[in-house]
Formats: structure tokens, C-alpha cells, sequence
């Protein structure tokens, strides 16, 4: 009897646990392009999930700094930003700034 206990309670942890495994195995990550060299502002923006703002730096030269969305979260209290450089129109360095007062 305490076989078929034990063959009925593992049968239920794996017919009621692969479905969740499989749903999180198909969700992906908000960003799911990594950021990389060569991208335009657009396409990093939008890798990155936040605006870019313009620091400085000539038309297709730009410096720019992506500051992450953290407003009004008890557990963050970091607000530190993403400097990205571009050259020529597309993504040639970044740089986070980490412990200096954001623009």
C-alpha cells in the first residue's frame, strides 16, 4: 500500500510540475537581442528597453546614456546609467557609470 502511495504522489509531482517547467522554458527574456557593437541608437534602445538620452557629441557621433527604470522600487535604490558611444551612426563602446550622479 505505501508503494502505491509513494508511485501515486510521483506520478502527480511530474504530471502537474512538467507543465510549469515547459512554460517556463518557452517565456523569454524582455530583451532577448543582446547588446552589441554595430547596432544604431534605435536598435540599442530597443535591445537595452529604455530611451536613449543624448549627452553629447555631433550627428552620427553621439554620446548617449540609458538610465534604467528602478522609479519607485523599494528594493533599488541605484539609478546609475549606460553610457553608449556612437560612431559613424553605429555602436562602438559602453561604459556603465557606477557611483557618480547621473545627468
Amino acid at each position: 500500500m505505501q508503494r502505491f502511495v509513494t508511485l501515486v504522489i510521483v506520478t502527480l509531482v511530474i504530471a502537474l510540475g512538467a507543465p510549469l517547467g515547459a512554460a517556463r522554458a518557452q517565456q523569454r527574456a524582455p530583451n532577448s537581442v543582446p547588446l552589441a557593437f554595430g547596432m544604431n541608437a534605435d536598435q540599442a534602445s530597443q535591445s537595452l528597453g529604455v530611451p536613449l538620452n543624448y549627452v553629447r557629441g555631433t550627428p552620427g557621433n553621439e554620446l548617449f546614456v540609458a538610465l534604467p527604470n528602478v522609479r519607485g522600487s523599494v528594493l533599488s535604490r541605484r539609478s546609475d546609467g549606460l553610457y553608449l558611444q556612437f560612431g559613424k551612426g553605429r555602436l562602438i563602446a559602453w561604459k556603465g557609470d557606477w557611483g557618480t550622479n547621473p545627468p
